[in-house]
């Protein structure tokens, strides 16, 4: 049995963290317009949850081209790295420590969402059905609809984008972030070019598993050179079974999932980044991982290894007994309990998500949710 507890310190790259409790990447769709800018609510809602022992920011877009949804922030402009810098002192005040999870929705977009209305870009011309995106329809207004047709990235774009990210991640810093995580997951770019359902290129990014790898791994290497490999971590969400619920993966279930994504993590551990983040199925009744997944990536890979998705407090504890993860992901929970580590470990109830609020709104639902201590009901 292991002695290891989810309120350990624990170091990940040059940080020591207070708690292996994280705070994952929670897209809530609050950034100021025009601009989507961070905003003094945002600096509130992360400031709040601080006793996490490390936060990742909700996907963040690196360019204009990146948003896949209404109000989501980005780190491109000066406007929002100025915006973040807010939320990262609030959060070094209260002694937390936080990446900025870099994003780019590739084909999950729509042509409303882009620079001058054009086609969302992608490795090929291929559209996805199984998901829907959030447009805006009016001030503080919008609506879920299909994701428009995508044009093919050319060659010398896809470069491009490698730079971007480098870029994306050098604002990061500026911002004042203590690193940054590459989301890789979830059908968006990285994802789609990974991905044998969505990426049918004939140049060097596309057929073979390893040209299929290879944005993954010019990426990971720009920004490691960038910024550092010790403040750098990667986020996947393989998918072994298919159901009704991948949807919410964009059905992106490989033919072999365990060889792909071994020789994913093989890439990051080459590139001896900070962390793994493997954000598993959430929806009710989903599948767990296979046991063979979780002993392949731990002997795999040598960093630390983040896993997140319908834990609890139990779960996290068996994951940790295995040593399959070093530090556990709380979403929901984390929304509505701004205090969470604390009710984890003195055993406190929990405040239920209202699902209502989740994306886009006010601060009703954001930054109102009550602490332990402040709630009539205990």
């Amino acid at each position: 049995m292991s002695e290891k507890t989810l309120f350990d310190t624990i170091t990940l790259g040059d940080n020591v963290l207070k708690n292996r409790i994280v705070l994952p990447p929670l897209t809530r769709s609050r950034s100021s317009q025009p601009g989507n800018i961070p905003n003094a609510m945002m600096q509130l809602y992360y400031q709040q949850r601080s006793s996490a022992g490390f936060m990742v920011t909700e996907g963040t877009q690196i360019e204009p081209r990146g948003q896949g949804y209404a109000w989501t922030p980005g780190i491109h402009s000066q406007e929002q790295i100025e915006g973040w810098k807010s939320v990262t002192q609030a959060v070094h005040q209260e002694g937390g420590v936080i990446f900025c999870q870099l994003w780019h929705v590739g084909r999950v977009s729509h042509n409303n969402l882009q620079p001058n209305n054009q086609a969302p870009v992608a490795p090929s011309a291929i559209a996805t059905d199984a998901v829907k995106v959030f447009i805006e329809t009016g001030p503080g207004e919008g609506m879920l609809t299909e994701p428009s047709q995508p044009r093919a990235l050319e060659t010398h774009e896809v470069k491009e984008l490698v730079e971007l990210y480098a870029q994306a991640a050098r604002n990061a810093m500026e911002a004042g972030f203590d690193g940054v995580e590459l989301h890789c997951a979830n059908g968006y770019l990285v994802n789609q070019f990974i991905s044998e359902h969505s990426n049918h290129r004939t140049d060097q990014y596309g057929g073979s598993l390893e040209n299929r790898l290879r944005f993954l791994t010019e990426i990971v290497a720009a920004v490691s050179n960038a910024v550092g490999a010790n403040k750098l971590g990667v986020r996947f969400a393989p998918l072994f079974e298919s159901t009704t619920e991948d949807r919410v993966y964009l059905g992106l279930v490989e033919q072999n999932p365990l060889e792909t994504y071994v020789a994913a993590i093989k890439v990051l551990e080459n590139a001896g980044i900070a962390y793994l983040s493997i954000a598993e199925a959430d929806w009710d009744n989903a599948p767990d991982l296979p046991e063979v997944f979780y002993q392949a990536a731990r002997s795999t890979f040598s960093g630390r290894i983040i896993y997140a998705g319908r834990y609890t407090q139990e779960k996290a504890q068996r994951m940790l007994d295995n040593n399959y993860g070093d530090l556990f992901g709380f979403g929901r929970p984390f929304i509505a309990n701004p205090d969470l580590p604390e009710r984890l470990r003195n055993n406190w109830s929990l405040n239920p998500v209202d699902p209502t609020s989740m994306y886009g709104g006010t601060d009703v639902g954001y930054v109102d949710y009550p602490t332990y201590e402040m709630s009539d009901v205990k």
